[in-house]
């Protein structure tokens, strides 16, 4: 089996942008605020999005099974206050839900939270609690940054974010670690801002004893890391200089890489630098580089190719990266697929 341990419904029918706008023009004028019943998205409608889309390419590509949550630069959790990301995360959620009822031995859901600058984290645990009973997702996607790019929520180790750690160990899921659009001007959202999140929270759990006080939560880095493979040497260097221990020993339990990396030779370093049981398959399909390489022929995100074709993996170490890497950072899904005898 293939496990893509990072999926987005970029493919969402046009009418959930459409709501999305009118409650975002809402909060300027309150009598154009939608209810959320105002939302009207059939099945049909929802097949008609996923299979000639993600389920397609999913199987031309080779893949299984998608842990599948809304999407990442929607979820712009600067907008608004918490009742306006409340409401847009629940909605969000749950369309990731009905896709993985259409669709269930292909999708399987991770929640967005319904964060909100400087509002305590404990208001996403009643949307957290209904993701993990109500609808079996295996995951949540946590913002490090819910301000948009401007970073004003403390860092990952603060005890800020102790009571969603909490939960997450309590309820056995990892998060991936995700922001959302950037509204600052200097960090393009997907060239620059997920890149800088990326190398960001590595950091920030370098520089803490987070996992001392969680030895069991669980982050998953996307888009292989950020800088953290190109620049291993460098972050050897400051946990040393830090008095840490060994990033295998103060990093490695907790913290996965996943390969949304969209050439051969960065798969070819994130393989070498980062232990196979660290690297979760990953392609963040439809995402954000969507295009063919003109040196390959290929699109950029059919990163199943990128794993087939690299020297420093035999078929033991694809298969972990492949599947049991996944089964094993979410246990969740294990559970699921050992309920359905696979």
């Amino acid at each position: 089996m293939i496990i893509d341990c990072h999926g987005h419904y970029t493919t969402a029918p046009k009418a959930l942008e459409n709501w999305r706008n009118q409650q975002i023009a809402g909060l300027a004028d309150p009598a154009l605020k939608p209810r959320v019943a105002d939302l009207r998205i059939s099945d049909d409608e929802l097949r008609e999005s996923i299979e000639g889309n993600q389920l397609r390419l999913m199987k031309e590509r080779g893949s299984d099974l998608t842990i599948f949550s809304p999407r990442a630069s929607f979820m712009a959790h600067h907008i608004g206050d918490f009742e306006t990301s409340s409401t847009w995360a629940a909605i969000c959620n749950e369309l990731c839900f009905r896709v993985s009822e259409l669709f269930p031995d292909h999708f399987i859901g991770a929640a967005m939270l319904p964060q909100s600058p400087g509002v305590d984290p404990r208001s996403c645990i009643p949307e957290l609690e209904r993701c993990v009973r109500e609808y079996g997702f295996v995951a949540i996607n946590l913002n490090p940054d819910p301000s948009g790019g401007h970073w004003t929520s403390p860092p990952l180790s603060d005890r800020h974010w102790y009571p969603l750690y909490e939960k997450m160990v309590e309820h056995d899921i990892p998060a991936m670690v995700h922001v959302s659009t950037s509204c600052n001007a200097c960090f393009h959202t997907t060239g620059a801002h997920y890149l800088n999140a990326d190398t960001t929270a590595f950091m920030q759990c370098l520089t803490s004893d987070l996992f001392t006080d969680f030895p069991t939560l669980r982050f998953v880095i996307p888009h292989g890391g950020g800088a953290v493979p190109y620049h291993w040497g460098r972050f050897r260097g400051l946990a040393q200089e830090m008095k840490k221990p060994l990033l295998k020993d103060h990093l490695l339990n907790n913290i996965f890489f996943d390969t949304c990396v969209y050439h051969q030779p960065g798969i070819d370093l994130l393989t070498r630098v980062i232990p196979v049981d660290n690297i979760l398959f990953a392609s963040e399909m439809i995402g954000a580089v969507r295009g063919i390489d003109p040196e390959t022929g290929f699109f950029y995100d059919d990163t199943r190719r990128y794993i087939d074709s690299t020297p420093t993996l035999d078929a033991k170490a694809r298969h972990k990266v492949f599947e049991g890497n996944a089964r094993r950072v979410y246990p969740r899904l294990d559970r699921a697929l050992i309920a359905k005898g696979l």
